[in-house]
């Protein structure tokens, strides 16, 4: 994989306050970058509080309730403004299998399957995502530590594997719902995800 190159950045006013937005990607006609929000001011000799989010346009874009990645996103685009912090949003939409595959796992499911097996009869893994990129990402704005803003633990491993200080982790809770409680359940049971707030 090439290098990553910081493309375009600009400044975003947001309902929770001024973000700065830089696309990454290894060209500058890749239409969909991966991207970096940061609070403004924003400090990279500080602990920064961070939130590596995997694209879910189902629920980012249009609301979805059959997950909590919409909730998730924008309870983190809350604090990342309040204080020293960083977003990063990575271009691996349903858990890096595509959003085709995406709504075909979706029906899988409503025949039955739980959210990790409909990906593996599909002929994927459970979670196909990496976090190389925002690892990468991290290094280019000179990040040394932070606190990651997850309930997965695979993206703990990826930063404690790298050379960023993983000062502690904040737990992203969001409120279960008869729409989403089968697929926070599969996450817990079979993905392993801290959903116990602690």
């Amino acid at each position: 994989m090439k290098p990553l190159i910081q493309q375009a950045e600009a400044t975003i006013p947001t309902m929770w306050g001024t973000l700065r937005m830089i696309a990454f990607s290894e060209s500058d006609g890749d239409y969909s970058p991966h991207l970096a929000l940061l609070s403004t001011p924003f400090d990279n000799e500080k602990k920064v509080l961070t939130r590596v989010h995997s694209e879910c346009i189902t629920g980012d874009v249009f609301g979805s309730k059959r997950c909590d990645c919409g909730a998730q996103l924008m309870s983190s685009l809350e604090q990342i403004a309040q204080t020293n912090g960083l977003l990063i949003y990575l271009r691996q939409e349903g858990r890096g299998i595509g959003l085709i595959n995406k709504l075909k796992a979706y029906n899988l499911q409503d025949e039955g399957f739980n959210t990790s097996d409909a990906n593996v009869h599909l002929g994927f893994e459970p979670d196909e995502r990496t976090y190389e990129i925002a690892i990468e990402i991290m290094e280019q704005l000179g990040i040394q530590s932070i606190e990651l803003l997850t309930n997965n633990p695979e993206k703990l491993g990826s930063i404690e594997e790298s050379n960023i200080e993983l000062v502690r982790r904040v737990p992203l809770i969001m409120p279960t719902s008869k729409e989403n409680e089968a697929y926070l359940k599969a996450k817990k049971d079979f993905m392993g995800h801290l959903l116990d707030g602690k």
